[in-house]
């Protein structure tokens, strides 16, 4: 084996290309469903226009009433109602393409963003609340429900209106229609240039939300600590502080939306006036006809809520822009852990682990340097040390939670780094010191590995797990839902579950992290049992505070501060006298003295 050490700058595959930026990742997604889109959206325009050519019918009954001809008049009065019912048609049509858009872009929003959130590695979620990273995905998904609304309705059906009713003026009056176009453009540029800093409150109103969401799910889940400890109203008092945070920015957002509201009412009265002057000069001068200026009245009330509206339309998009912002820019951060090009599986023949010059930094502390282990395949080895030797990271570093600084780990002769990351976790069955259960039944649990496996199956595992005799008293025995992490079971029966899932995966690596930590001797002696079996033919990792439970590895290494101090078998190190005897000396109740 080449002791070579290596600098690990291997070519990473690229993460998927997705737009962290709203409308980006608004049109990313939107775009997946290109028939509903350009459904809803032509739906818009048609009835949009229709909309506003009824106008004209006004016109012409008004004409046709002048020059006193009823037959004309009761045709173009009778067809106002249908016509109405035809624009009706159509805006139904666009809510029941736009539910299909809306609905189904929340649907690939959601799996979009929870696909790369499971592909970022251990960092990422040790790192944040679980109650913030959802607020953030809900904040991203849940944006489809307005900006697909705002755009067909707030923003399509207004510009279609507004160059619908620029033709229809223009056709009637050419100063006119200047005027109106003025004003369009006049709220355009207001509108945008109040758009970035709205963009930027939602932001920060967003940011309050979830800070405030991640820290009620975190005293909730903690709430029978705070209970202990007399901190509900230390707690409660921290919570308030975060909804006044929120009440603040909440605030702010609102006022500025009704700043702009305000503006665009005070520029519409101004341009309303002077187009309304022009038309009244005309029509007196009789260079339009009453049905012509009946037409430029309707048309004017029309749009005047549109006009009014354009502004908050604008600002709802900018508040869900940086709402969709504040969760992007977190959840589309680069992965930490990819696999190389071309990644092959890992194929494990016998188990053998080899650790060649592993160097390996977590922030600015170095927890391994040049380290070097041989583990032969199928030997049961032990590690032991004090808080802080580097086990957790070992083990950390196994499963590739993090990538090592130099050097490279072998599994049968193959680099972990150069293999597919679910091929190496599914040769490795681990049974933590804090076991993470599902919020679902015990068989699920127990069945994880393997969802399909038969009922029987799952009983043989829970039996030599001595997991059986509990579950069975319960009232719903293997349907029994756990709560969350598990919480309706003790320490010793979740520990029980997760050896049970550890044997009914039947990975060749088994990795123990304190698996029998929180077990009474008793029931601790009966799981040894298991354990035995379920360790037979394969290569095991056991890490132990309790070293009692080490005596019978094939061989037990000593970390202290990421370095192997000491190797061998528990009697040999016994007999050495060196660390490891003082620790198996100082024991206090079975237990390692930290």
């Amino acid at each position: 084996m080449s002791q070579t050490t290596t600098k690990n700058t291997k070519k990473s595959l690229p993460d998927k290309v997705i737009p962290k930026n709203p409308w980006g990742f608004f049109l990313h997604v939107s775009l997946q469903h290109k028939v509903w889109v350009f459904s809803a959206t032509l739906a818009v325009v048609v009835a949009a226009s229709l909309s506003v050519s009824t106008n004209y019918l006004f016109k012409l009954i008004v004409d046709a009433a002048e020059a006193a001809d009823i037959q004309r008049a009761m045709l173009w009065g009778l067809l106002f109602p249908a016509a109405l019912l035809i624009v009706q048609m159509f805006y139904r049509l666009s809510g029941y393409c736009g539910a299909y858009w809306t609905n189904k872009s929340i649907k690939t929003a959601n799996d979009t963003l929870v696909e790369y959130l499971l592909k970022h590695s251990h960092t990422f979620y040790i790192n944040r609340f679980a109650g913030s990273i959802s607020s953030k995905v809900g904040n991203v998904h849940n944006a489809f429900s307005e900006m697909v609304p705002d755009f067909l309705w707030s923003l399509l059906s207004p510009l279609v209106t507004f160059i619908v009713t620029f033709v229809f003026i223009f056709n009637v009056n050419n100063l006119a229609a200047g005027v109106f176009a003025c004003l369009l453009l006049v709220l355009i540029i207001i509108n945008q240039r109040f758009a970035p800093r709205k963009t930027e409150l939602a932001k920060e109103n967003a940011e309050a939300g979830t800070l405030l969401q991640g820290k009620v799910v975190d005293v909730f889940s903690n709430a029978a600590t705070a209970r202990q400890y007399v901190q509900n109203k230390n707690e409660f008092a921290n919570i308030q502080k975060l909804t006044t945070n929120k009440f603040s920015a909440g605030l702010k957002n609102w006022l500025y939306t009704e700043k702009l509201l305000l503006l665009n009412s005070a520029i519409l009265f101004v341009f309303s006036i002077g187009i309304f002057w022009l038309l009244v000069t005309k029509w007196g001068q009789g260079m339009i006809t009453t049905g012509d200026f009946i037409l430029m009245v309707s048309l004017m009330y029309n749009i005047t809520g549109s006009l009014l509206f354009v502004g908050r339309a604008f600002n709802a998009i900018s508040r869900t822009a940086g709402e969709m912002r504040e969760g992007l820019e977190d959840i589309l951060l680069p992965h930490d852990i990819v696999d190389v090009p071309k990644a092959k599986a890992l194929k494990t023949t016998s188990g053998e682990i080899v650790w060649d010059k592993v160097n390996f930094n977590f922030a600015d502390n170095q927890v391994f340097k040049d380290f070097a282990l041989t583990i032969p395949a199928e030997q049961r080895i032990g590690i032991v040390g004090s808080s802080g030797a580097g086990k957790t990271t070992f083990v950390s570093l196994m499963l590739r939670q993090h990538e090592l600084t130099l050097g490279k780990i072998l599994i049968d002769g193959q680099d972990i780094s150069q293999v597919k990351q679910d091929s190496l976790r599914s040769a490795i069955a681990l049974v933590p010191q804090e076991p993470s259960l599902f919020h679902r039944t015990i068989r699920e649990n127990i069945a994880y590995a393997h969802p399909g496996a038969a009922l029987e199956t799952v009983i043989a595992a829970a039996k030599k797990a001595q997991a059986h005799e509990f579950i069975s008293k319960l009232p719903l025995g293997y349907d029994t839902i756990v709560g969350e992490r598990g919480i309706k079971l003790s320490g010793g029966q979740k520990q029980r579950v997760a050896i049970a899932r550890a044997i009914l995966k039947n990975a060749p690596i088994l990795i123990l992290d304190e698996a029998t930590s929180a077990l009474d001797s008793e029931s601790e002696h009966e799981i040894q049992k298991a354990l035995h079996r379920l360790m037979s033919g394969k290569t095991v990792i056991a890490i132990a505070h309790r070293l009692s439970t080490l005596r019978e590895m094939d061989r037990i290494i000593v970390l202290q501060n990421g370095k192997i101090i000491e190797d061998g078998s528990h009697e040999a190190l016994v007999a050495q006298d060196g660390h490891y005897a003082t620790l198996w000396g100082h024991q206090a109740g079975g237990f390692i003295l930290e």
